[in-house]
Order: C-alpha cells, then sequence, then structure tokens
C-alpha cells in the first residue's frame, strides 16, 4: 500500500492565530507537547495533520504554489456560516458542477472550501 500525506507544515509568525483560525473555522485541535515549538492541529474527521512551525526572520509568509482546500458539501451555506463569524470567503465559483471559494489564512496562506471531493 502506498504511503497516505499524513501533515502539512505551515511556517508561521502568528502560531496563535493560525491555531484559532484552523480550530474556529475548520474543526481542528489544538495540541501542544511540553518543549515542543511546533504546534500540531488534529482534524475532527479524517484528513491530514497541521503542523504550525516558527517562521524565521527571512522567511515570507503565504504560500503561492499551494493552496489548502477543505471538503465542504454546502460550499454557499458554509461560506454564510463563517462571515457571521468573521471568516470572509471571495465569490462563489462554480466549475465542472461543483462550487468553490476563497480565502487567506492569519498567516496569508491561500485557503479554498471546495464540494469538488465532498461526500
Amino acid at each position: 500500500m502506498p504511503p497516505a500525506l499524513a501533515s502539512l507544515i505551515l511556517y508561521t509568525r502568528k502560531t496563535d492565530e493560525m491555531a484559532a483560525f484552523y480550530c474556529d473555522h475548520f474543526g481542528y485541535t489544538r495540541h501542544d507537547l511540553p518543549g515542543d515549538r511546533i504546534v500540531e492541529l488534529r482534524p475532527a474527521a479524517g484528513g491530514a495533520v497541521l503542523l504550525l512551525h516558527p517562521a524565521g526572520k527571512g522567511a515570507r509568509q503565504g504560500q503561492a504554489a499551494v493552496k489548502l482546500v477543505f471538503a465542504i458539501a454546502d460550499v454557499p451555506g458554509f461560506a454564510a456560516g463563517r462571515a457571521a463569524q468573521g471568516l470572509v470567503f471571495g465569490p462563489l465559483h462554480e466549475a465542472d458542477g461543483y462550487v468553490f471559494a476563497n480565502t487567506r489564512d492569519p498567516s496569508g496562506n491561500s485557503v479554498s472550501i471546495s464540494g469538488r471531493l465532498a461526500e
């Protein structure tokens, strides 16, 4: 059996804001280990673990070549619900039978909600 993608490392200078963003809006749970500078965010229902790693002084924030995509069955409803909590997504886009919308996390990483792989 081939290996599965287990985690993504996100380099950030805003660890607490990033943890709150993914916990509040995408159902992750924060786990801190004593003496470990990496904050682990575990998903509520399957998917990759997010590891928040402190970014060095010279590291650029926000990845241009990577986008985190969350599978959401009701993209318009999810976006409207998050807007009430202060998270604003861009316009809804339709492509090949599914809907998606984009936003950015506190470190400027591109984040999308998409019906493409939602069950």
